[in-house]
């Protein structure tokens, strides 16, 4: 077994990370500092302090990472429109990037020489973790602990915590049914009933918005301001890229949008069925593909949707740092230049209707040209002639050829 001195871990203070924290003690004799992320998922952490001291923790990092969370992470992913098999909005992928790379940084003003990590061998967040950390620091030491122990069950983890004196709050009846995972872009919920894909979903499960029959029957009109394809202001406030995500969530939250119930396949091979909700992440791809429609060229947007499928892929699959992640991100930063102006957007009972969209100095929208009216001479209509038959010219030939067998 490899001897380390100290380790950097990724502690929540739950059940799991807590076992893992005096696992690591007992199994590698090693020092061990705790990071704990604060990335809008909407829990004390002070708690978590609490439980790192009692266990003999000298060193404890709580790190508020919501705006840069926001800002260098979401707000980038979203100038890509970047989903997922279709439907899912990478809230879970997202946050993994930034929390290895606040680990190895952690781990280089501490000294330590390893990190460590409470995902599951079967899951995606043991790929997106190590891989950023080997991006970011390649001589890093990991240890996964749901690879290497037996403590493979929450009867085995209590058990060890029972053993160990580890504090644990039980609270028989009151646990959540599902696996979950929050922060300032979205709730995921697995396991539990969810792992029938014909059983629809409790309704207690969903936390953060209304189901579309109890939203307000009043419908809520929006205004979104956006500045090189980043949102600047909602209804003429101007706020800070995790205010932004927040109020979102709110509006969101509050008119039943952005729940997300779906089969995705899983990077390690198998499928998982998992449900979502993302208020906030869900109006604003809306009101991003609306002002790019206003101020991309035409050419410009189809590559850019070329390209989202390879790049949403990269983010669930945890290559957030790779080389071909960062050039797209190059590329797609570039096409924002002139992605300015102003979007409506009206919130109705789950549903987000586009009312009106505007960029007065980076339109590539023409009505003189567009118009159905007397264009002026804006567009001579007769060279749509020529622009057709030079189009048609390779399926005329063909068409010919086959004519003459």
């Amino acid at each position: 077994m490899a001897q380390f001195k100290k380790v950097v871990l990724a502690y929540s203070g739950g059940l799991d990370t807590s076992v893992i924290l005096k696992w690591l003690q007992t199994t590698y004799g090693c020092e061990v500092v705790t990071f704990t992320a604060d990335v809008g998922q909407g829990e004390e952490l002070e708690p978590a302090r609490a439980k790192a001291t009692k266990l003999g923790i000298k060193e404890i990092y709580i790190d508020d990472l919501r705006e840069e969370f926001v800002r260098d992470f979401v707000f980038p992913m979203f100038r890509a429109n970047a989903i997922y098999e279709g439907e899912y909005l990478l809230g879970t992928s997202i946050a993994r990037p930034l929390i290895a790379k606040r680990l190895v940084e952690i781990a280089n003003e501490t000294g330590a020489d390893a990190i460590s990590h409470g995902a599951t061998g079967k899951g995606n967040d043991q790929v997106r973790f190590e891989l950023g950390a080997y991006a970011l620091r390649p001589d890093i030491k990991i240890i996964a602990p749901w690879r290497e122990w037996d403590l493979t069950s929450r009867e085995r983890l209590l058990a060890y915590a029972d053993a160990h004196d580890i504090p644990i709050e039980k609270h028989p009846g009151k646990k959540s049914p599902y696996s979950m995972d929050a922060n300032l872009l979205h709730i995921s919920y697995e396991g539990g009933e969810l792992e029938d894909p014909w059983t629809e979903p409790d309704a207690s499960m969903w936390r953060w918005t209304v189901s579309p029959q109890q939203a307000p029957d009043q419908a809520e009109d929006i205004v979104i301001d956006y500045q090189r394809g980043d949102i600047i202001a909602i209804n003429g406030e101007a706020l800070s890229p995790a205010q932004v995500l927040a109020k979102l969530n709110e509006l969101g939250g509050k008119h039943g949008i952005g729940r997300l119930d779906i089969v995705e396949n899983r990077y390690v091979g198998m499928k998982s069925r998992g449900c979502y909700e993302t208020p906030g992440g869900t109006i604003m791809l809306k009101a991003h593909r609306a002002i790019e429609s206003l101020t991309l060229d035409r050419e410009v947007a189809h590559l850019k949707d070329e390209l989202m499928p390879r790049y949403a892929s990269l983010v669930y699959n945890g290559y957030w740092w790779s080389p071909e992640r960062l050039m797209l991100q190059q590329m797609i930063d570039a096409s924002q230049e002139h992605v300015n102006g102003s979007v409506r957007l009206r919130l109705y009972k789950g549903s987000i209707m586009l009312l009106g969209r505007r960029a007065e100095h980076d339109s590539l929208f023409n009505a003189s040209l567009a118009t159905f009216e007397d264009d002026a001479g804006a567009y001579n209509q007769a060279d749509a002639g020529g622009f057709i038959r030079l189009n048609a010219l390779r399926m005329r030939v063909e068409a010919m050829r086959d004519q003459n067998k």
